[in-house]
């Protein structure tokens, strides 16, 4: 057995690429439009995870549009997504000066939490040790959920 792709539900295709791929750094590895089934799959990957999503189509994040509008809620029940990151301090700026609230800040230096458009939660992880406990992370409280 192994791992393919975890699949969210998403509601403007738009708002979704801008905040994985722009913000995050995802990469588009490929897309399904459905006309039957009035639905639009996108495959996305973490670039470190590009050219094993590209071949085995694995690991990936599946965005399914579906074109007839629906509420899925806030996706708390899906738990969430997580990310590995060179730099949480500075994935965490990055996203904050484009406007992603940080929900959970990295105040330990290992781990913080931010939603997507459309509420799920993103779990963002340092690679390797903690980074030094630093501000304006040490002192940031939690916003919303997470």
């Amino acid at each position: 057995m192994r791992y393919l792709h975890t699949m969210v539900r998403i509601k403007d295709v738009d708002a979704s690429l801008d905040f994985y791929c722009n913000k995050l750094g995802m990469v588009e590895i490929r897309r399904t439009e459905n006309q039957a089934g009035r639905f639009t799959l996108i495959f996305l990957a973490a670039p470190e995870d590009k050219g094993n999503a590209t071949a085995a189509r694995a690991p990936e994040l599946e965005l399914t549009y579906n074109w007839d509008p629906e509420d899925y809620g806030e996706g708390r029940n899906f738990g969430h997504l997580a990310f590995e990151t060179d730099d949480i301090y500075a994935l965490c700026a990055k996203l904050q000066s484009e406007g992603v609230t940080i929900n959970r800040p990295p105040r330990d230096g290992r781990m913080a939490f931010i939603r997507s458009p459309d509420n799920i939660s993103v779990e963002l992880l340092q690679k390797g040790g903690a980074l030094p406990p630093q501000e304006p992370w040490t002192s940031m409280p939690n916003t919303g959920k997470w």
